[in-house]
């Protein structure tokens, strides 16, 4: 194993809005602004986590985040330098991808040398408070040589510049430091997680950096492909990852972005042994606003506790040429049927979306600024809202695509299995969330459904046809009963029996009421 030269964080604390209890420290609803910079600081202080990610990607954030934290918790700082001790990473927008946002780039890199300067100045010393950048979408390597070389070029670059033949930049406004970044990829979708190999090595050749944090996207993938999908391709990534590391001897520390649903990673404090199982080898892990806000602080004190101790927890497992080319025919089989699914549930899953509560400060989801994701020819939601509106109509999305369990051969059964480690504890997990009455009373009245859903009577019959067979696959294959099994859930079924009335009633204030009531049931959004 490599040493390491600096503290690799083991928790992230994020901003995704997945929680629906807001903490008691926010003064409304939504928490934005100063409040997200109060949120670093408790992040850090009191669940412990070592990094936070200060997210310019979708939303509006607040670029004098250092010094606002060093001027109004410094004793706290003083203590724990930021750079060193604790960290705080800028995510940008992707300017290939989020064109109408791509300007924010040139934004937050040009407030990193602020941020060196107002530490500089607290600490009495040279500090880097930030010096790390997550480039999410990321689909080739060029695109981190293009960040980095902006930054050398176009922020440290121009304190060169002369200014009138005697005075350069950095003779009137100081030096620009720190003089390079190091860029984190985020790497989201199928392609690009299965060669993700092919995208850091030529990284590596050029750079040649002593390590690399690489970040493997967990909530697109089940999004887009299925939940099977999004475990199998983390496991290639890790797996192909390792191997990177071994043949350039560079250092490679994967991090991993998990909610607390088994849709979006089965991260909670009832699974945390299970969850260290699944995904061997991740170095860092995200604390996402759900875990942070949705469960006692002592519980989200002891899972961050542990992760920071036991992470990585052993070797990720080498996938084999044989395995790997069995688990891309698993990923090709649960990928088209869900998607087809999916795409035929995409109005009815949006129009139930709207009634989602905010909890960021985030842009909008559709339209001009193109924050939707799309899943063959339907646009989407995010993630979050997507799962949250599936669990409200009492269908967990984890069970779309499972009939194609029954094409699988034996040596693609077994890769599953031995791939997907706790795939039956994930679905066992959510089975009491299912409400077979809500699907019976979505398939009754289909037409009406429809109708409210600005939709075709036709698709919706055919994805609840299509979805009762992945249930049934379920229960036969993997020996899973389905629907409430203690009084909680019994009652968490009323709520979103009652929601689906109130929905088709379009009685809204009453819907978000049940939606959010349930949400507290399962404590999370989505």
């Amino acid at each position: 194993m490599f040493s390491e030269e600096r503290k690799i964080p083991r928790t992230m604390s994020t901003q995704h809005p997945d929680n629906v209890c807001v903490p008691q420290w926010c003064r409304d609803k939504i928490i934005e602004g100063d409040a997200e910079v109060y949120e670093a600081y408790f992040a850090y202080s009191s669940f412990g986590c070592h990094e936070v990610m200060w997210d310019s990607e979708g939303k509006d954030a607040d670029t004098r985040v250092i010094r606002k934290l060093l001027v109004n918790h410094g004793d706290y700082f003083k203590k724990n330098i930021i750079g060193s001790d604790v960290f705080l990473t800028y995510r940008i927008p992707n300017p290939r991808v989020e064109v109408a946002e791509r300007k924010i780039v040139v934004e937050t890199l040009e407030n990193i040398p602020v941020g060196y300067d107002v530490a500089s100045a607290f600490y009495k010393k040279e500090v880097i408070p930030i010096f790390e950048v997550i480039l999410p979408f990321t689909t080739d390597g060029e695109e981190l040589l293009w960040l980095l070389n902006y930054y050398k070029k176009a922020v440290v670059g121009v304190e060169d510049v002369d200014l009138d033949g005697s005075v350069r930049v950095k003779d009137w406004v100081g030096p620009f430091k720190p003089s390079n970044i190091e860029p984190i990829p985020l790497i989201e979708d199928m392609e690009s997680l299965i060669k993700i190999d092919k995208i850091i090595e030529p990284y590596i050749d050029v750079v040649q950096p002593k390590y690399v944090r690489v970040f493997i996207a967990r909530s697109d993938p089940a999004l887009n492909y299925s939940l099977p999908c999004a475990v199998i391709l983390s496991k290639l990534a890790l797996s192909k990852l390792k191997s990177l590391e071994k043949r350039k001897g560079v250092a490679i520390y994967p991090i991993i972005g998990v909610g607390t649903m088994p849709f979006r990673g089965h991260l909670s404090p009832d699974n945390l042994e299970g969850f260290l199982n699944e995904y061997r080898g991740i170095y860092t892990v995200t604390i996402q606003s759900a875990l942070k806000y949705d469960y006692p602080l002592e519980d989200v004190r002891r899972v961050v506790k542990a992760l920071n101790e036991k992470l990585p927890y052993e070797e990720p497992s080498i996938i084999e040429v044989d395995e790997e080319e069995d688990l891309l025919r698993v990923l090709g089989k649960f990928k088209s049927r869900y998607q087809k699914i999916v795409e035929d549930l995409a109005p009815l899953v949006s129009s139930v979306a709207s009634y989602i509560p905010e909890r960021r400060a985030r842009k909008l989801h559709i339209g001009l600024f193109g924050y939707s994701r799309k899943v063959g020819g339907a646009v989407l939601p995010r993630a979050i809202p997507f799962a949250g509106a599936l669990y409200s109509l009492g269908i967990p999305p984890e069970f779309i695509g499972f009939k194609a369990l029954n094409s699988l051969s034996e040596d693609e059964w077994n890769v599953l299995r031995k791939y997907y480690t706790n795939m039956k504890y994930d679905l066992d997990t959510v089975a009491g969330y299912l409400s077979l009455h809500n699907i019976n009373k979505l398939m009754d009245m289909y037409k009406q459904f429809s109708r409210r859903a600005g939709m075709e009577e036709e698709r919706l019959r055919s994805a609840l046809t299509e979805l009762l067979l992945d249930l049934k696959t379920v229960e036969e294959q993997l020996s899973i009963k389905l629907g409430p099994k203690n009084l909680t859930q019994e009652k968490y079924e009323n709520i979103v029996n009652n929601f689906l009335i109130s929905y088709i009633e379009q009685d809204d204030e009453e819907a978000k009421g049940y939606l959010e009531e349930a949400a507290r049931i399962r404590k999370c959004i989505g």
